[in-house]
């Protein structure tokens, strides 16, 4: 009587810890295409990524390189400091994007050009997204707006 109880526990539990090691690789191959990394246009230029990973590039749009072209399309260069990265997008872009402003942008580069697929723009004066603030305080070019508190 003993070991048929024993016996049962025993497969209920490797039963258990079967189901979770799939329910686990089952998570984590649903989530293989929805992480991002996020990366500073220096950090592109040091180690460029494949041309086929998707990640966010984030920084400061330069000073007179925005240059709308025919229809949706838009070029810019895109800045922290220290590299800078030619970017083109077709589409519509966020009111408040332009130069001398903060931007994430979201795609692939093909070791020349980073082609974007969204961009996002701050929403205020003050805001911008902490790890465009990173990319710039690492390069030594951010500078806080009055009365902001760093967080």
């Amino acid at each position: 009587m003993k070991s048929l109880k024993k016996q049962r526990r025993i497969q209920v539990i490797s039963i258990a810890a079967v189901a979770l090691i799939l329910s686990t690789a089952l998570i984590g191959y649903a989530m293989r295409d929805g992480i991002n990394f996020f990366r500073s246009p220096s950090q592109v230029i040091a180690e460029p990524p494949p041309p086929t990973e998707v990640f966010r590039i984030g920084g400061l749009v330069q000073e007179g390189s925005l240059i709308r072209g025919d229809g949706a399309e838009t070029r810019f260069i895109v800045t922290d400091g220290g590299a800078s990265v030619p970017v083109i997008y077709k589409g519509v872009l966020p009111d408040l994007f332009g130069e001398g402003e903060g931007m994430v942008g979201l795609g692939r580069y093909d070791g020349s050009v980073f082609t974007a697929t969204e961009i996002l723009a701050k929403h205020d004066e003050e805001y911008m997204p902490k790890e465009v603030i990173d990319a710039l305080k690492e390069q030594g070019v951010y500078e806080p707006p009055e009365g902001a508190n760093e967080g």
